[in-house]
């Protein structure tokens, strides 16, 4: 559908890809990766046809559409969400709006012999025709699955956008992309603005109802459960791998050995031969052969080798005084806007030392008590911050509130004090800013340079309970990584706000969960809290609904099991008897819309001949099989939920 050929980029002196050449076909699930700068985020805006390249042509086929959702976007507010969302719409309005107009016409017309009359009714069925292939007459169905799935509630939908966060904006901006169905679809950090359940049903969209993906993102979870081929781009040029993230990481350690070894034979080859050159250059019998020689040394291609940037991120958190054994009490915390209620009755301790994570849908509360703990927002009920306790706070907007006009020096210069002022470019240094980075100015960083420098600011203080609102957008693999391992060494008490499954595992002990108002503790880490949610749904659906008896730290494992072997095993029996009825049910809902879309695109070859073209049969019949296909897809979404919940 996209042909790549032979594609150059150059910012100044260095080329950023030279001769890059490859193809996005159909049902490609395509991770683009790469270093920091490696021109990920250029790739997509030229695909996208937002950019040109130096060089080279990117041709796209005649029938294919694009959608791209960059990183960053101006967006309006001038409509409520679902007037946004419709927008992804706005052809099968403009056809609503000529079908009615065709009709008033036709009703105010009588010269029904009329060649005039005649080419009306011909040109009202057309349009008739294509309003039911475009699926104008159950898109709202969509509309609504779509904003559900992203995170919205149905009540937010007659909402004004300006209401909402730039997070929630975005998701809004990207449902619009999703309900446009393109060909193409090209992702820019998809997922830092979505929570852990939104993140899920992106990738089940994704994986199932997408025609060819390609995407950027620091979330290896999301990476390996979507995509099936990734590209790397590195040292100017793409290396492209059919298998997913975690494939390709062991495939690109084999092939840097191996380079490395050729690039040894190769500069022991060359040292031979300059040697040979060198000992025998000034002996006549030996001319023809040092000729020879030279011509050999001129012709070798040097052999590069994948670039790794070895600059280590030394991230240390700076020791603190020793803090009092519980840093956090929460006693029935409520805390209540007008008539909505954010949370409440929440009872929580953190020990001294412990890792926990908060973790739910995006407006359930987790930044809103963590503004209660810093003591920015007033709230209900108790809330008792421990003895000698130094809090150090990231906040999710953090570095978007930096200074766009100063230096990266500035930046930390301004908020440095004492002899930390004498260490700023060591420490500069240590976050990859060394040298000239320093001085650039903060509106030419990328996000995960304003992430990095917004970090820095915060290890500028000791501090005994670290707060980190969302610590891993932007950043990079190699630096989630590091900071993940700084976290672990660090012996205060840490509260982490994420939707990164990768970040959170082996990291958190403790689980908070924020949905329906209320907080419920779950012991252990981030997969146990998710195999559990995927275990018992249907009694966490119980609970969402608000039954009476329900407390904060409601958990699976505070649910007693049922007495008597026997029973325990005919409920373990009949559930896996519904598991495979279920999965059965997917299988053949998965192959009937295989079959629908295959029948649809013959059909459309059929209607791109001139005899396919003028015959409304075929208009008809494509219309019932979109209507067919969005229904076989709604029910693949049942079924996919029911497994989910069993």
């Amino acid at each position: 559908m996209v042909s790549v050929d032979n594609l150059s980029v150059e910012f100044g002196a260095k080329p950023l890809f030279t001769g890059v050449s490859y193809v996005v076909g159909d049902k490609d699930r395509i991770a683009l990766v790469g270093k920091n700068g490696a021109g990920k985020s250029t790739m997509l805006k030229i695909l996208a046809g937002q950019q040109k390249p130096t060089s080279g042509t990117v041709s796209v086929s005649k029938e294919s559409s694009i959608g791209y959702l960059p990183q960053v976007m101006k967006l309006a507010d001038s409509r409520t969400v679902r007037e946004e969302a419709e927008q992804a719409f706005s052809g099968i309005h403009e056809l609503e709006a000529e079908i009615a107009r065709l009709n008033n016409l036709l009703a105010e017309r009588t010269d029904y012999e009329s060649e005039e009359y005649r080419n009306l009714i011909e040109r009202f069925s057309h349009q008739s025709e294509r309003f039911q292939m475009m699926g104008g007459s159950n898109y709202q169905a969509e509309l609504e699955r779509t904003l559900l799935g992203l995170g919205f509630r149905r009540e937010d939908f007659d909402r004004p956008t300006s209401e909402f966060s730039g997070g929630w904006r975005m998701r809004i901006e990207l449902a619009k992309l999703l309900l446009m169905h393109p060909d193409v679809l090209l992702l820019d950090e998809p997922t830092n603005h979505l929570d852990i359940e939104s993140i899920q049903w992106l990738e089940d969209f994704l994986a199932h109802r997408c025609s060819a993906v390609m995407l950027v993102s620091h979330d290896r979870a999301f990476l390996n459960n979507v995509t099936t081929r990734t590209i790397e781009i590195t040292c100017g040029t793409i290396h492209d791998y059919k298998v997913k993230y975690d494939q390709y990481v062991k495939l690109r350690t084999e092939r840097r050995e191996q380079q490395m070894r050729a690039y040894e034979n190769q500069q022991k080859e060359i040292a031979d031969i300059k040697d040979f050159i060198e000992r025998f250059r000034y002996k006549p019998t030996k001319s023809n052969q040092v000729q020879s020689r030279i011509k050999a040394l001129e012709k070798i291609v040097p052999i590069e080798i994948d670039e790794v940037d070895n600059r280590h991120l030394r991230l240390k958190f700076p020791p603190a005084q020793r803090s009092g054994d519980y840093p956090v009490i929460c006693d029935g915390v409520a805390k209540i806007y007008g008539s909505h209620t954010v949370f409440s009755g929440v009872d929580l301790t953190i020990k001294r030392g412990e890792k926990v994570a908060f973790v739910g849908r995006n407006g359930e509360g987790k930044s809103t008590l963590v503004k209660c703990i810093m003591g920015e927002i007033p709230f209900d009920g108790g809330l008792k911050i421990g003895h000698n306790i130094k809090i150090g706070y990231y906040a999710q907007n953090q570095a978007q509130l930096l200074d766009d006009e100063l230096t990266v020096y500035d930046t930390i210069d301004n908020v440095a004090v004492g002899d930390v002022r004498t260490r700023i470019n060591d420490i500069l240094g240590a976050f990859m800013f060394g040298g000239e980075e320093n001085q650039k100015k903060v509106k030419v960083l990328s996000g995960g340079e304003r992430s990095r420098l917004a970090m820095i600011r915060l290890l500028l203080t000791p501090n005994n309970l670290l707060i980190l609102d969302e610590p891993t957008n932007h950043l990079d693999m190699v630096t989630k990584d590091v900071l993940k391992e700084a976290i672990l060494a660090f012996d205060g008490t840490v509260i982490v706000v994420s939707h990164d499954r990768e970040f959170l595992d082996g990291l958190v002990s403790k689980v908070y969960e924020f949905a329906d108002g209320k907080v419920r503790e779950h012991l252990g880490g981030i997969y146990d809290f998710l195999q559990r949610k995927n275990m018992d749904s249907l009694s966490d659906i119980g609970r969402m609904k608000g039954s009476s008896d329900n407390k904060v730290t409601d958990t699976v494992d505070n649910v007693k099991p049922a007495v008597g072997g026997k029973e325990d095993f005919e409920a373990r029996k009949e559930l896996e008897r519904r598991r495979k009825k279920a999965e059965r049910k997917v299988a053949d809902c998965e192959k009937e819309v295989a079959r629908l879309e295959a029948e649809i695109k013959d059909l459309e070859g059929w209607m791109a001949t001139p005899e396919g073209a003028s015959n409304p049969a075929m208009f008809e019949a494509y219309g019932k099989l979109k209507n067919d296909l969005t229904s076989a897809e709604s029910r693949w979404e049942e079924a996919m939920m029911e497994l989910d919940n069993l």
